[in-house]
């Protein structure tokens, strides 16, 4: 018993030291009361998760104590948020409750924890993640500081995900690669979208990711030295500008060097671009365009520029209020370095984004481009009817798109639409009328049509006409979420209207059978899965379903209408089983032999799966199984392009898989392979390399060149990962070969 309360003892002490150094960390200014209710936080925190452990084993109150430092020193929150952060998880993990924190803590804080309270697990929904996720990202425009705690929250799950199952890292990876990476740059906090991708990245690719982690550690030394010589020679000039100024270098992040060598199909070492030189000036802010510039003319005196890698977001700011000079140059050695030039407050909007808005709100003499932002977060909340994928869809569409497109008014407004938006889009962007009465579109003064994809500087003039009406069609020709919701409630509406006469002929049917219509109209919207009354209604007036047809199904029983249930006569059973023996030859010859599979810890032979044709899982790759909604489980790749959508709405219908042991099964495996063309013998060369020497099967070879290079797509069957690697190890090592990789 001494050793247990010992035990205690010792945990107690490291989590009040856990406590102090993250109050040390507040860069906020606090009172006296702030000081005293944080406390307070914390040791009703410590008390209610006195139980708890997590999957690690440490006591649960260093998380909520994390969370809180987070908020604090990475994005500069105040008292109010960190001792939000303390108490988020009391109200789900604990017996404290809403009404008790609203007793000891007041309104506001007590608003925030409910904002941060997932819903409850048997609420009958279609995505449990995705209702989760619009309840969160609902409160942005009440409290954005209920979004902040949760992306700290979700930063230190995230850092300390070891302990828990391969599966559940994959979803939680996957949801932050789909909201929470893309949101953190939204709200400009960089260093949080950078520090999310890169630990996605370390779970979904970790030979990868160590890998280039690896590289990076072997070369810093090189690049601390390459860096100095770099700047030397720039220093006497930006001395000569006689401002403060700091100049440093810094490596780019794992994630960002992973995708330059996958967009470029190029090695590590290929890449000379794997830093960038910040220069920060400290000016006042009437000075900043000035001197940012006059650093820019001093870099490019110095080392020789490359035009067209000039992004000016000083003149024009990035949608979440991101401003800096960015520019290439070519450094000593022929090197591509990469410069930012900021100033402070730049600098600290870069860091922190929207935390640090407030502190400069209106001083740079910028529109306010978050309340702009939330003003269109607010009009995707206006629709109720929307579910919560749907809304999710809307809302990253619309408020999360990591590029933009600048356009103009034939006034010479400026609106900032994502990139890929139509000249459709752009109508619904000015005003909801302009796009409903739309008739033709004019950018730069030449006619387009509506589905014409906007193009950086583009002038869009609109021609309406009343009588124009959004069609079905239109949803094709649109991106962002406010126009597909316009569209969809004017196709609402009208279906509602003319489905009026099919609801009167089912309300009769109704009224014959003596059977009360609100309770059963919902059987017969299950049973044609409809997914509301106003298309059930629509199908009956348009004749695509009768009355006759509906009823057919049922019978009435103590006013309620009941599913006829068919019998199967004894005969037609045989004929149904001897169906059955074709369908289980035809699942296995879907791969080449039978691959051994384990899922929830059970073999795989007892599930009607197949290998996703998306991603063509190999054995040895990292896998998950998801349940699809009519063609049982497919085998997925933890890396498949589809993993994060289907991990973050659909996380619910993914199961553990994991290869129980090596067989002789082949798998597809589909290459892409780059050179040099130089003549016949590519075709020759790559067949007797895969087929001789490596004693593998292609399957299908498709070549095309063109001035000198070549590209060529190749499915090989391989038993295995291991098999795999050596293929394209061996396919590089040829003459004239530069690139090989995997398509995912």
């Amino acid at each position: 018993m001494a050793e247990v309360l010992e035990i205690k003892q010792e945990e107690q002490a490291l989590i009040n030291r856990a406590y102090e150094e993250m109050v040390a960390s507040i860069k906020a200014d606090l009172d006296d009361n702030d000081r005293k209710v944080m406390r307070e936080s914390f040791e009703l925190a410590n008390w209610a998760h006195r139980y708890q452990r997590r999957k690690s084993g440490e006591p649960y109150i260093f998380h909520p104590i994390a969370v809180a430092k987070i908020c604090a020193e990475e994005i500069g929150l105040g008292a109010t948020a960190i001792i939000s952060a303390l108490l988020h998880d009391v109200v789900e993990d604990t017996e404290i409750t809403l009404e008790d924190l609203r007793i000891k803590f007041g309104d506001k804080i007590t608003r925030i924890v409910d904002g941060l309270t997932k819903l409850d697990g048997a609420y009958n929904v279609k995505s449990p993640q995705a209702e989760n996720f619009k309840k969160v990202l609902s409160t942005l425009v009440e409290d954005v500081r209920v979004v902040l705690i949760k992306m700290a929250d979700r930063l230190h799950n995230m850092r300390t995900l070891g302990a828990m199952p391969r599966h559940k890292q994959l979803k939680i990876a996957a949801e932050t690669n789909f909201i929470y990476a893309p949101l953190a740059h939204r709200l400009g906090l960089y260093n949080l979208k950078t520090e999310y991708l890169d630990l996605c990245m370390k779970i979904t690719d970790p030979e990868i990711y160590h890998s280039i982690a690896k590289k990076l550690q072997e070369t810093r030394r090189e690049r601390t030295s390459y860096i100095k010589e770099f700047i030397a020679p720039l220093r006497d000039k930006l001395d000569d500008m006689q401002v403060p100024y700091e100049i440093i270098g810094r490596p780019k992040s794992i994630y960002s060097i992973s995708k330059k060598i996958q967009n470029k199909k190029v090695s590590f070492e290929e890449i000379y671009d794997l830093f960038a030189v910040r220069i920060i000036v400290d000016v006042p802010p009437t000075k900043e365009k000035m001197i940012c510039w006059q650093a820019y003319s001093i870099v490019t005196d110095v080392h020789r520029p490359i035009p067209e890698r000039l992004k000016d977001w000083i003149t024009i700011p990035k949608a979440n209020g991101y401003e800096s000079l960015h520019t290439t140059v070519v450094g000593p050695k022929g090197r591509f370095v990469e410069v930012q030039i900021r100033s402070v407050r730049m600098d600290e909007i870069a860091e922190r984004g929207f935390a640090a808005h407030w502190k400069y709100k209106g001083i740079a003499g910028q529109p306010d481009v978050y309340e702009r932002w939330l003003d269109s977060v607010r009009e995707i909340l206006e629709n109720p009817n929307v579910d919560a994928i749907e809304f999710l869809g809307n809302f990253k569409s619309d408020n999360l798109f990591s590029e933009e497109v600048y356009v103009y008014t034939p006034m010479g407004d400026m609106k900032i639409l994502p990139k890929g938006a139509t000249a459709l889009d752009f109508a619904f962007a000015i005003h909801t009328d302009l796009g409903y009465h739309c008739t033709a579109l004019k950018v730069n003064n030449k006619l387009v049509p509506m589905g014409y994809k906007l193009k950086n500087g583009d002038q869009v003039q609109i021609i309406t006409n009343k009588n124009q009406k959004p069609s079905e069609d239109w949803l094709n020709m649109v991106i962002t979420g406010k126009a597909k919701n316009k569209i969809r409630s004017v196709m609402k509406e009208r279906k509602r209207r003319e489905g009026e006469l099919g609801m009167e002929k089912l309300e009769r049917k109704f009224s014959h059978l003596k059977i009360d219509f609100e309770a059963n109209i919902e059987i017969l919207l299950k049973f044609f899965d409809y997914p509301s009354r106003v298309d059930l209604y629509y199908d009956i007036a348009m004749g695509k379903l009768s009355i006759p047809e509906i009823f057919k199904n049922f019978e009435v029983e103590q006013n309620r209408l009941v599913e006829i249930s068919e019998t199967v006569e004894p005969e037609k059973v045989e004929v149904v089983e001897r169906k059955i023996e074709p369908e289980k030859s035809r699942k296995s010859n879907k791969v080449i032999g039978k691959p051994r599979l384990l899922i929830n810890g059970e073999p795989a032979d007892k599930y009607d799966y197949t290998l996703a044709t998306c991603c063509n899982p190999v054995q040895g790759d990292q896998v998950f199984a998801y349940l699809t909604a009519n063609a049982g489980l497919k085998i997925h790749r933890a890396n498949c392009p589809n993993a994060t959508n289907i991990m973050a709405n659909y996380g619910y219908r993914v199961m553990k898989a994991e290869w129980s042991s090596t067989t002789e099964a082949t798998f597809v495996a589909d290459l892409k392979i780059t050179g040099i063309d130089d003549g016949p013998g590519v075709i020759e060369r790559l067949s007797h390399q895969i087929s001789t020497q490596l004693g593998l099967n292609i399957r299908s070879l498709s070549i095309s060149g063109e001035e000198g290079y070549f590209e060529a797509n190749i499915s090989i069957l391989v038993r295995n990962t291991d098999q795999l690697n050596i293929a394209i190890r061996s396919i590089q090592s040829l003459r004239n070969v530069s690139t090989v990789s995997r398509i995912e």
